[in-house]
This record gives C-alpha cells, structure tokens and sequence, in this order.
C-alpha cells in the first residue's frame, strides 16, 4: 500500500499559498497528502487547485469533534490561525501524539504545557514565520558565529517591514497593505516601547512614538526608517543578551511615514477603544471633522492645520488630502464604528494592493561586538520581492520556513522535543540554507561601530 503522511493546515489565510504550494510540489517525492481546513471550504479550495495530494475541508474549529477526529487523523499539524485559537489546538495535539507548527508567538499558556509536550516526545515549532520566525533564524546564526570565535556582543538591533514594492508605489505614503490592515491601524497602543540604549533602558509612550524614529539604508533599495516595537526586552533571554548595551527592535516604513502617521494619532484617529455615534451615516469629511474644535465659521481643511500647525505647502498636507479624508460624500457605511475602524476603512480605500501590485519585505540586523580588544559591526539584510497577488513576499517569507520547518520535523531531521522557537543551530541553519536555495538569503557586509544609531530623526 502506498501510504500518504497527512499534514493537517488549519486555517487557508493570505500568508498560506506559499506554503502549499511549497509542500505540494514536493508531495509525490516526500509522499504528502495535504488537508487544508477552513471555515470556508470555497477559501481552502482555491489554494490546491484540484491538486491530487490535497484535500479542502470545512473545518470550525470549536466543532470539538470534527477538529480532534482530523488531528487524530494526521501525522503533523500546521496551524495558520492567529495565536489565540492554538491552546485547544495544541492540546489536542498532545493527545493524539501529534508535533505542531505555527508561525506566532509562544502564549504563557502554551509553554505551560512544555512538560507534556517533552514526555511524548513531540516538536512544538512557534515562531517559525517571518518576524517572528526568519528574524530569529538569521539573527541567531550570526550571533552564534561570533560568539564561537570568542567576541563579546555589545548592539543588537533588527528591523523588519511589510512594504510595497518599488515599481508598485504610487502614492505620496510610500505605503500599502501587505498584512492585516487592522494591525497597522492599533499598532504600538497599549503599552511603551521599551528598549536599551548604550547600558540605559529607554521607554516611549505611544503618544511619542511615531516622533521617534531613526534612517536606515538598505543597499539597492535607499532610505528608510523605523520606529521602536513595542517590547525589545523579551529578546534578551531568547537570545542570550543580558550584558549587551544596546538592544533594539523596529518596524520599517518608508521616509516621511510616520512623521505623517502621527497627525492620526494626535487626533486620536487610531483609538480603538470606544464608538462612535452614528458612524455609519458619517462622511469622511464629518469623522475628520468629529476630532477638531468647534468654530463653525471655519472649513474643516483650517481647523486641522491650526490645530496641528501645518503649512498648506508642507508634504504632511498633500498626503492627507491624498487619503480624501475631507470629502463630504463619501459615508463610512460603518455600525457603531470606533475610530480606528473609521480609519482603516479610509486607509483600505488608498492603501489596498491593486490587481498587480507586488510587495515587498525587507530586513535589517545590526550587530556591534568586540573581538581581541577591537569593536567591529556586521549589518545584514534581505529584500523580498512579491510574485503577485496570491505568492506575495508577505505569503513567501510566512509560509516557507513553516512548510520547511514541517518537513524537516516529519522527516527526523529536527528532533528536539518540547514547545520551542527556531534559535538553535539544528533548526536555523537547514532552513536558512534552504530558504537561501529558493531566494530568501541575506547579505553580510562590515560597517564602522558606532554602538547607536547616529541618525535619530523627529526627535
């Protein structure tokens, strides 16, 4: 009998078509069949294709029965959902004996179960996507090298961006979604960004942050700039930085973004915490309106720049008009809508990839340390390119390392039990490899250390 290992994919989303595809092409050598479970049955269909190794099925997760008969039923899961879904996921992998991977962050929750997951021997791989996943990868494999010849690490900083592609960029933003639009919207609330600096911890609330950004160059591709994430600490003990001096995470967006972004968030645009009244009837003008003072003898257009102390002439000025944000005729359409939601619906009217558009993703590790009494640094970086709308740089860079990463675990090739991250050798340096064999590689080069960043801009 030719029997067929079962990879259960739950969850069909946009970051899933590499991922498939990847696993697809080397079902008939590795003798694959694929299950792809979705809500929607028509979403899971559209991905295979009518291919012969793979099956599409309706799957809701919170019908208990259907989802642990299918688990039961495979030899490895794959789990695309967001976090917040995989506690019932992942413990009834530990019950049928299943390894699981996802491409999200580890939750407390999850690695209380650790215990478990080692005693059956299973590989629990998280954080196996993009960032968090080839951030990891790729940091660790040089950090490891110059720790292997004796250097001492004084500055980690790694930067990552969903972007638009140079030949798609149309707009005064340099900008469009190439994620969750959602996320874009909220990102940063909640909390300051914390990280080090020079020895000294350093926190900026979210008021302050999109003021607080610093100029990066990525070789080919120009100028950008990133703004703090929001917990750059918690890398300390992945990956072993408890001495380092500086220690730094960001979002890359192209120059002027965030200076311009900053207008939504001092007029509380970015707010998703409370409604608002009659949103569905509001213009765009009118929720633009809903945030200024009221002087009814004054255009909405006057109010704003008084307000926000923008020349008519500024770049700041032609980007908002850009986003139609003050047409009186377009209604949000939008029930009991808080004004991050508003937002976003103004945003996806620009900033929705168009038929075809690509995007882009780029990376950026800086790595300051001190070898045989001498300080050296080593920037590295990668820049993906999107193919089109259904293999996008975004759905590359997600869902090869977790299709990879599947394969090896299924294969014997990682072995390691227990709920993990991809920091140690076994794991990085085959999936690095492989990525590098298919287009996603990074380039070294050596620059002056300066054991900050010397260009600070916007404060």
């Amino acid at each position: 009998m030719n029997y067929k290992r079962k990879v259960l994919i739950i969850g069909a989303g946009r970051s899933t078509s590499s991922l498939i595809k990847y696993l697809l092409n080397k079902s008939e050598v590795e003798k694959l069949h694929l299950i792809i479970g979705d809500k929607s049955i028509d979403t899971a269909k559209k991905l295979i294709l009518k291919h012969p190794n793979a099956t599409a099925i309706a799957l809701d997760i919170f019908d208990i029965e259907l989802r642990r008969k299918t688990i039961k039923d495979a030899d490895i899961v794959i789990s695309m959902l967001p976090a917040s879904f995989h506690i019932e996921i992942v413990k009834d992998c530990i019950k049928f004996g299943k390894s699981l991977v996802t491409a999200s962050y580890v939750s407390d929750e999850m690695m209380a179960l650790d215990k478990e997951v080692k005693e059956k021997g299973l590989v629990f791989m998280n954080e196996i996507g993009l960032d968090p996943g080839i951030d990891h990868m790729s940091a660790m494999q040089v950090i490891d090298r110059i720790r292997d010849k004796g250097g001492e690490l004084l500055l980690f900083e790694s930067f990552t961006g969903g972007l638009v592609a140079p030949e798609s960029d149309d707009n005064l933003w340099n900008y469009k979604f190439t994620w969750n639009p959602r996320n874009v919207v909220v990102a940063g609330q909640g909390s300051a960004a914390k990280f080090i600096q020079e020895g000294k911890f350093k926190y900026i609330p979210y008021h302050k942050l999109f003021r607080r950004s610093e100029i990066l160059h990525i070789d080919g591709y120009g100028k950008f700039e990133a703004i703090p994430n929001r917990d750059s600490l918690k890398y300390r003990d992945a990956y072993k930085l408890h001495d380092v001096l500086t220690l730094y995470r960001g979002t890359i967006r192209r120059v002027g973004f965030s200076r311009a972004w900053n207008i939504f968030v001092q007029l509380g645009m970015t707010d998703d915490t409370y409604v608002l009244e009659d949103s569905e009837n509001m213009s765009y003008r009118d929720f633009t309106n809903s945030f200024l003072n009221y002087r009814p003898y004054d255009s909405v257009e006057l109010k704003l720049r008084s307000y926000l102390d923008i020349d008519q002439d500024d770049i700041l000025w032609e980007k908002l008009e850009e986003l139609d944000i003050f047409n009186p005729d377009k209604k949000m359409g939008i029930k009991n809508g808080t004004p991050a939601q508003l937002l976003q619906k103004i945003l996806m009217d620009k900033w929705t990839l168009k038929e075809k558009d690509k995007d882009m993703i780029v990376m950026l590790h800086k790595f300051g340390y001190k070898l045989n009494g001498e300080k050296k640094q080593i920037e590295s970086s990668t820049v993906v390119i999107g193919d089109d709308q259904i293999c996008t740089a975004m759905a590359k860079t997600v869902g090869l390392p977790v299709a990879i990463a599947t394969l090896k675990i299924l294969n014997g090739e990682i072995t390691s039990p227990g709920i993990q991250i991809p920091i140690s050798k076994e794991v990085y340096e085959p999936i690095l490899k492989e990525l590098a064999e298919i287009g996603i590689r990074f380039t070294e080069k050596e620059v002056p250390y300066l054991g900050y960043n010397s260009e600070q801009i916007n404060g």
